[in-house]
Parts: structure tokens; C-alpha cells; sequence
């Protein structure tokens, strides 16, 4: 692999860029092709700036289109959910698909709970009470109620 590419890299070298005859030139000869070879690589730099630039105009319109496809996704609308009444045979049915075959009855399983009716105080006129509860007759039928 590395072998292959150096050869190709050797090949396009030689294809476009000849090999320098230096030997023989005079002094103003050497100017000459130093200012030729300074004028092609300014041109190069030119291009590489060029494309330079257009890869970093593509990238910030890249980010940008990227933005403007998240904020589209955030502003599209759910719809509303609906409530479905299903039963629980085709609720058990839709979830484990053939494996129930007998219908389960769920209520038949749940335990009943009964309440407790809250025992209620009679409301009575509290002044006749203080004076029921009043001496030892009152605490004797406090610790009778009690019991």
C-alpha cells in the first residue's frame, strides 16, 4: 500500500513537474526561472486560498442548515393522544400475542376491603355533660366507658 503510493506520487511528480537543468545557466537565466517559479506558487497559494475559503463558507452553511433542521423538528406538532378503552382479555392478547388462551379475570382476584362505619359522638348539650361527669359519679362512668 505505502510502496503503491509512492510510486504513483513519483509518477505524478515527474508528469508535472520537470526535473530542473540548472547546469550551464547564467546568473540572469537562474533569476529568471526563480521569478517564474515564485509566480507559480503565488498562484497556487491563491487557489489554495480560494478553496479555502469556499470549504469554510460550506462548513458554516452546513452548521447552519443543521440548526434550522433541529428548530423544524421542535416545532412540529404531536398529535393529541386518544384514550382507547380496551379490555384486559385484548389487552393480554395485543401484549403477549397467542400465549393466553383462557380469558383472566382480574376482579375475581382482587381482594375486597371493607370500610369501617366511624363511630359518632352524640352531640349533646355540653353543659349537661360537665354536669353529668362531674364528682365521682362522672369518673366512675368515664372509667365504665372506657372499659
Amino acid at each position: 500500500m505505502k510502496e503503491e503510493r509512492r510510486l504513483q506520487k513519483e509518477v505524478t511528480l515527474t508528469e508535472k513537474v520537470p526535473p530542473l537543468q540548472l547546469s550551464g545557466l547564467s546568473v540572469q537565466d537562474l533569476q529568471a526561472l526563480c521569478k517564474e517559479l515564485h509566480r507559480k506558487i503565488d498562484v497556487a497559494d491563491e487557489e489554495r486560498y480560494d478553496i479555502e475559503a469556499k470549504v469554510a463558507k460550506n462548513v458554516k452553511e452546513i452548521e447552519d442548515l443543521n440548526l434550522k433542521v433541529f428548530e423544524l423538528k421542535g416545532k412540529m406538532k404531536r398529535p393529541a393522544l386518544r384514550r382507547v378503552k380496551i379490555s384486559a382479555d385484548a389487552m393480554l392478547g395485543a401484549l403477549l400475542g397467542s400465549k393466553v388462551k383462557e380469558s383472566v379475570d382480574f376482579k375475581a382476584n382482587l381482594k375486597t376491603v371493607k370500610k369501617e362505619e366511624e363511630k359518632k359522638e352524640e352531640v349533646t348539650d355540653w353543659r349537661k355533660n360537665v354536669e353529668a361527669m362531674s364528682g365521682m359519679e362522672g369518673r366512675k362512668k368515664l372509667f365504665n366507658a372506657n372499659q
